[in-house]
């Protein structure tokens, strides 16, 4: 079969997945059936000194869930997903990158904006951190489906929480002190809100609660050797990309305790006229939002072998 020509091969954007994504038995069947991708999963464990593999393949599912562990493990998957991806499309050159929260850093990667090693460490050591604000803090989180923006940021402000998530239309996460967001459950139907849902995650991630997260991650990024991207990265941060090493650097370490503006950041795309999307991760959770931001996009999503062969099958027909 002939590979897609070289034009349409520049129109595709990658997505990468973030925490939430993951799943036991993530990879297993790429590193069994392609020696690359298993020395992908083998470099990962020697760079971190654990076999993060064995939390991937085998679980238990406590373990992996772990943002310790899960962060690096998406990390890792992603790539490895894409080592595949390129390797059978050699003439893939996509028009951007972009990845949810954990996402935008496989997304550096694949990038250039720092090699796997440095950002493979970067990512541990932010969900180390982030684990460790979650012990320190709690806090809680909960999505408010079919709600009108301007109400729920509101809502937000009266409870005292932030907001985590912009994902798409009539889907915004709140994220704060337990007590909050309680409140904010209990009031979202009287403020129009059709369903809002408590979230089983172990804190209360893009909230203030995770300065301390944010801080230290401040200084690993201060010292990591950082470059420019050799194509647009778009921030969740800022909906756009990030212009320069300083710049990315302050936004990687400000989307710690700042929204993820999903739904802007995928229409920076949109507004380019970029309609095909390939989903490198686990589940369908970013085809699932793009279909609410625009149905007419379209989105491959390629978590494990037989996903890539009918990608693949699909973008060389």
């Amino acid at each position: 079969m002939a590979l897609l020509a070289r034009a349409e091969m520049s129109e595709v954007v990658l997505l990468f997945a973030g925490q939430g994504a993951q799943r036991v038995g993530m990879g297993r069947d790429l590193a069994e059936s392609h020696p690359s991708a298993a020395g992908i999963f083998e470099k990962a464990d020697a760079v971190l000194g654990r076999s993060l593999s064995t939390v991937m393949f085998d679980g238990p599912d406590d373990d992996l869930t772990r943002t310790a562990n899960c962060q690096p493990a998406l990390f890792v998957h992603g790539l490895a997903l894409l080592d595949l991806l390129k390797s059978a499309l050699p003439d893939l050159q996509p028009a951007g990158v972009a990845g949810l929260s954990l996402g935008e850093w496989t997304a550096h990667t694949a990038a250039g904006t720092f090699g796997f090693e440095e950002g493979l460490k970067l990512v541990a050591r932010r969900g180390e951190l982030m684990d460790e604000a979650c012990a320190a803090a709690g806090g809680a989180m909960a999505a408010m489906i079919g709600g009108d923006p301007d109400t729920v940021v509101q809502l937000a402000n009266d409870c005292d929480v932030d907001v985590a998530n912009f994902n798409a239309p009539g889907q915004i996460v709140l994220s704060g002190p337990a007590g909050g967001i309680e409140q904010a459950v209990a009031e979202a139907k009287g403020r129009g809100i059709r369903i809002a849902k408590r979230l089983n995650v172990a804190g209360a991630y893009h909230s203030r609660l995770m300065q301390s997260a944010q801080t230290a991650l401040a200084e690993a990024l201060a010292a990591a050797g950082i470059g420019s991207p050799n194509l647009p990265v778009v921030s969740n941060f800022l909906a756009r990309p990030a212009e320069g090493p300083d710049a990315i650097r302050d936004s990687l370490t400000a989307q710690v305790t700042g929204s993820v503006r999903w739904e802007e950041s995928m229409r920076w795309f949109l507004e380019r006229s970029h309609r095909l999307f390939i989903e490198l991760g686990p589940g369908r959770v970013l085809a699932g939002l793009m279909g609410r931001i625009d149905p007419d996009a379209e989105v491959l999503t390629v978590e494990d072998l037989p996903s890539l062969e009918a990608a693949l099958t699909k973008l060389r027909s």
